[in-house]
């Protein structure tokens, strides 16, 4: 997803059925250029979920649909002027389904008698960073060289000695 800059989309639009489809494309575009592209579906259909009840129920078919995005939540609004429509006559499927695909939605009325009735979905922003830091590869100032001669013990023998003085080494017997 894309960085967390907050993103507006407005859109006007007049309801019919063959418009349903075009806003649905319009909206899924944005929410993919804005890189929330597993937000296209719950969004599109609960749009659509509320234009459909708008083109069969109201009288005035001029809808205003508006998108915000601040990084951690996308809330989606549908606006239309219908009077005699309230959300508690919608039909109980629009309503239940926004409920169900959505982390919260909720109505409010307008100052010219219409109604708003809006969404929000949880999204991250970002690509999500790795858990484990990856170790830097050694760089040829940063090596050293390997001792060139083992610690000796106490109960060391000639031999053994000699070994790990050049570096080599050899099993040490067990005393007898």
């Amino acid at each position: 997803m894309k960085t967390a800059a907050p993103c507006y989309y407005h859109l006007d639009v007049e309801v019919s059925p063959e418009r349903i489809g075009h806003v649905r494309r319009i909206l899924a575009a944005h929410l993919r250029y804005w890189d929330l592209e597993i937000l296209v579906e719950p969004v599109c259909q609960c749009a659509e979920a509320l234009l459909r009840t708008i083109d069969a129920h109201a009288a005035d078919k001029n809808t205003t649909i508006e998108m915000w995005w601040n990084g951690h939540h996308l809330i989606t609004a549908v606006q239309d002027s219908e009077r005699d429509i309230r959300p508690h006559y919608a039909p109980s499927g629009c309503l239940a389904q926004i409920a169900a695909l959505s982390n919260g939605w909720g109505c409010c009325a307008t100052d010219a008698g219409g109604k708003i009735i809006w969404f929000s979905q949880r999204a991250r922003a970002g690509d999500p960073a790795a858990l484990v830091p990856v170790a830097p590869a050694p760089s040829l100032r940063e090596t050293r060289p390997l001792p060139r001669a083992l610690p000796l013990t106490a109960d060391a023998t000639g031999r053994e000695r000699e070994a790990a003085r050049d570096g080599r080494r050899e099993p040490v017997a067990a005393p007898a």
